[in-house]
């Protein structure tokens, strides 16, 4: 087939999942298509609203691109919405869902996706458009010995990026020799070509500064300002806002125009986010990577632009339709005028900060999010439909957006947001959110790339009294009986259900019959005092056997495994003394990727003895003390390992 082109869409494929789905569902609902979404068995939340749900083979089939191209042609999809993630900036699979399926993927077709969504390519644009780069590897490798001699020539620290990374993936700062090595590796291993490339690093004061471009392929584009996203954790955003933090709009609207320069030299189609490095004084920028897709900080655009709905206009643009048919001509195009308004975007996820932003794994058994004036809050949770959160995924639970007139108005208005929100049975990210918002730095706009992690504990800490403080006002948390139950279980349980109990023995040879008891028990339950099944369940109950008079009992149930599914506990693998300095534990859950210790082994203080993979992400975990190695974990690479389970045990020893 030739390369895609624009055409009517009536059934549209969501090849994704979480909040993003849900987003895209909402949009293309009110476009009145026929929508088929996908699923795992234990991840359909964000299936609301579609017309059909497809479950697939296994969590892994999100990113199979011969699973979905097989979907796209059994039900005769006509387009295919990846909402964001490495799918979105594939050109292969744009290009075979075409070939094969003759599915148009949303986005700016496999010809642009190749120049903007491999970064090396992307560098290779911006330099023929002139725009500033900082000194880079320009051939990408997976030598390490290459990378080391590229960092030998600029001085550390350097940037390691895989060329087809995204989302904080595939990204690692190197600051220090010792250190390329197994920062290289596991940038690499993030990678699905397994190749990377370095640049020197801009890392004081500089922020982190993103134009949205839009294009309808047929020479017309234009931006929709800029965003800044510099409030950041190991290159993953945190928080985002719009307009920029930066004064100096002349500096402001040079970043712009490279943007538009480099989209026009593509003919840019639908969305796509140029993203740099700016710094205020003196005033210098450099091109980071192009996003070609729609991005998790979207939202905030679309509150500074009036409300526009930036997925209807992808999916406006797919069906051929203009620039100037998308009822955005209103809105102004010079650079250097900022936006009217503000607007403020707080990520939540399901991550234990002060454990290094562990993911946090479990089941989310009640929630609430803030309302009122200038709020919109982004989720896939449901209150009726209990939400897991495990490895496979990313940990974004929601997105809270604020919008107002005024920077003041936005911090006032985020605090009582925050406030106004919780999130029981995992932990997460709502701590270090209230203290970024309550910051003297957030207030005068003061924070650059490296902001949070230099000011991580002072943060966590002020956002955990905060918290203590909102607990202690709020009625919901202190009433926990005003919870439904239908919020921590998918099972509902009432007073006044009753079962009869029979107990049937096995029969323990072949020519033994078993005979049911004659008379059944019976148990009714009286009260339901927490419900979490098939985790735990805690209720009165009435018992009566076939010998025995009606019995008031309490009923606890207590799951011996995992909830969340195979992850290893104190059932099936030793668990970790925190007072045992010998002890290795594995501080999160997540897959383990590589053992790097056997038994008699001599490890150093600070020596990478394990990965654990959460998310995509390659997380090492390193020996807190030397000493020589007397056990290992006695499962297999590739194990599901949980918070908790001792990794190794040190016979003991002077540090080395």
């Amino acid at each position: 087939m030739p390369s895609p082109h624009h055409r009517p869409i009536k059934r549209l494929l969501v090849a994704n999942r979480g909040e993003i789905a849900t987003r895209i569902i909402s949009t293309a609902r009110e476009l009145d298509l026929e929508i088929y979404s996908i699923y795992s068995s234990s991840d359909a939340s964000h299936t609301f609203g579609s017309t059909h749900s497809i479950e697939l083979t296994s969590p892994a089939s999100f990113l199979d691109i011969s699973e979905l191209v097989g979907i796209a042609k059994k039900h005769r999809i006509d387009a295919v919405h990846p909402g964001y993630g490495f799918l979105s900036e594939s050109s292969e699979f744009a290009q075979r869902m075409w070939d094969e399926a003759g599915a148009l993927v949303i986005g700016p077709g496999p010809e642009i996706l190749s120049r903007t969504g491999d970064k090396l390519q992307a560098r290779l644009l911006a330099e023929e458009c002139h725009v500033p780069v900082l000194p880079a590897l320009q051939t990408p490798t997976s030598d390490i010995s290459e990378l080391r001699k590229f960092a030998s020539s600029v001085g550390y620290p350097i940037i390691i990026k895989a060329v087809d990374g995204g989302g904080g993936r595939g990204i690692r700062i190197v600051r220090k020799d010792e250190d390329l090595a197994s920062l290289a590796k596991r940038a690499l291993q993030e990678s699905p070509s397994a190749k990377a490339f370095a640049e020197k690093a801009a890392v004081n004061g500089y922020r982190h500064v993103e134009v949205q471009i839009i294009g309808d392929g047929r020479g017309n584009m234009r931006h929709l300002w800029e965003r800044e996203c510099s409030i950041q954790r190991r290159f993953q955003k945190v928080v985002e806002f719009a307009p920029s933090s930066i004064e100096d709009r002349r500096l402001v609207g040079e970043v712009i125009n490279a943007a538009m320069r480099m989209a026009k030299k593509v003919n840019y189609s639908s969305l796509g986010t140029f993203e740099f490095l700016v710094l205020a004084s003196p005033p210098e920028f450099y091109f980071l990577e192009v996003n070609p897709r729609l991005q998790v900080e979207h939202t905030i655009t679309e509150s500074i632009a009036m409300g526009i709905d930036l997925v209807k206009m992808q999916l406006l643009i797919a069906q051929g339709k203009l620039l100037s048919e998308l009822g955005i001509s209103h809105l102004s195009e010079n650079p250097q005028t900022p936006p009217p308004i503000c607007s403020l975007q707080l990520r939540v996820t399901a991550e234990d900060v002060s454990h290094d932003w562990a993911l946090s794994v479990g089941k989310i058994t009640s929630f609430r999010f803030p309302g009122g004036n200038g709020i919109r809050v982004d989720s896939h949770l449901l209150p009726s439909q209990p939400t897991v959160i495990g490895t496979d995924f990313d940990s974004l639970i929601a997105k809270i957006i604020i919008t107002a007139p005024t920077w003041p108005d936005i911090i006032q208005r985020a605090k009582r947001a925050l406030a106004d929100t919780y999130i029981e049975g995992v932990k997460t990210s709502l701590d270090v959110l209230r203290g970024i918002v309550d910051s003297e730095a957030f207030a005068i706009q003061g924070c650059d790339t490296q902001w949070l992690e230099a000011n991580l504990p002072s943060t966590l800490e002020s956002g955990k009294q905060i918290s203590t403080q909102s607990v202690t006002n709020s009625v919901v948390m202190s009433s926990p009986q005003n919870t439904p139950v239908s919020s921590s279980s998918n099972v509902l349980f009432r007073k006044g259900d009753a079962w009869s109990i029979s107990l049937t023995p096995e029969a323990s040879k072949p020519e033994i019959t078993p005979t049911p008891t004659a008379t059944p028990s019976h148990l009714q339950l009286t009260r339901i005092h927490r419900n979490e099944f098939p985790t735990s369940l805690t209720a009165s109950i009435i018992y009566t056997t076939p010998t025995s008079s009606p019995t008031p009992y309490t009923l606890t149930l207590a799951s011996t495994t995992a909830s969340f599914g195979s992850l290893s506990n104190a059932a099936t693998h030793r668990r970790g003394d925190p007072g045992n300095q010998n002890h290795i534990t594995i501080p999160f859950a997540g897959k383990l990727m590589e053992i790097l210790v056997d038994v008699g082994d001599e490890v150093r203080v600070g020596e990478t003895v394990a990965v654990v993979r959460q998310m995509k992400m390659e997380l090492e975990i390193r020996a807190g003390k030397g000493g020589r190695v007397g056990w290992v974990y006695e499962g297999e690479e590739g194990d599901e390992v949980g918070e908790g389970v001792l990794l190794a045990e040190l016979e003991g020893g002077a540090k080395l």
